[in-house]
């Protein structure tokens, strides 16, 4: 072998080996190769008058950023019933999970969160924060400096499986969009309006039993142009819990209108309770 050809295969190995000490795992001080987390699974629970697919931007937004994420169908049937549903949706996820809720979706995750070790934050949506014994009913009679309207509300009554009657309530149609979803695109609101999902008239006034916001640490999303709640309660509510809060310009339909306001508080939970 010439001389020329003796340095090239110098040369070659020790790229090789150079490459080869780059790719080589990192070990802790146990020896043991290290590994990122998992990200913590999204679980998102929509409100009344609304569906899960008001989350889907917000959702594509976080599988994009590598976060696994899930919708739970909030039956909107009672609070005590909704709160047990999510919590058996909960139960079936493995893992750390940043629980979700926008409106009367944050009453319940405020109770189907409680005492469960794998929440590990709460992101509320322009959404109701109850403390134990308050009702949805309660909270709106808060005295705020700039209270919300009543909401105009039609009742449908319903037979329900046992016999008894129920009483469903929606938000008239001719209305929605002005105190729901103002800022959103007037086809798909006039699509939200006309696919609205009724609330039980009983929920409105069913205490929560837990507070799950005492123990987890929340994160809420004010809605400053909100004609549903009002952002002055949303503020005050979300002080009490003791919130991290960011305010933008947004109807109640902020997870529809602004989808990537609704991923980046998501993310800063995640970071702040890293």
């Amino acid at each position: 072998m010439t001389r020329p050809a003796i340095r090239r295969s110098a040369l070659v190995a020790a790229a090789l080996a150079a490459v080869a000490a780059v790719c080589v795992p990192t070990a802790d001080a146990a020896g043991k190769h290290s590994s990122p987390e998992p990200k913590p699974t999204v679980v998102f629970v929509h409100g009344a008058f609304a569906d899960s697919s008001g989350w889907y931007g917000a959702m594509d937004g976080l599988r994009k950023d590598g976060y696994p994420v899930r919708a739970a169908n909030n039956p909107l049937r009672g609070l005590p019933s909704d709160s047990a549903y999510v919590r058996d949706f909960l139960d079936s996820i493995k893992g750390p999970i940043i629980l979700v809720g926008h409106s009367y979706g944050g009453e319940v995750i405020t109770n189907a969160a409680a005492g469960d070790p794998n929440v590990k934050a709460l992101v509320y949506v322009a959404a109701s924060v109850p403390d134990v014994g308050e009702s949805l009913a309660d909270l709106t009679a808060h005295k705020v400096d700039h209270p919300a309207a009543a909401l105009p509300l039609q009742e449908v009554n319903f037979t329900k499986p046992d016999g008894t009657q129920g009483t469903d309530v929606y938000i008239d149609r001719a209305k929605f969009r002005q105190v729901f979803a103002a800022d959103v695109d007037p086809a798909e609101a006039t699509d939200m309006a006309d696919a609205q999902e009724p609330i039980d008239l009983a929920a409105l006034n069913q205490p929560a039993t837990a507070a799950a916001w005492r123990t987890i640490p929340s994160w809420y999303l004010v809605a400053k142009q909100d004609q549903a709640i009002s952002p002055d309660l949303e503020r005050w509510m979300a002080e009490r819990a003791g919130s991290h809060t960011v305010e933008i310009n947004s109807s109640h339909a902020v997870m529809v209108g602004h989808p990537t306001a609704v991923k980046n508080l998501v993310e800063q939970a995640d970071r702040g309770t890293n």
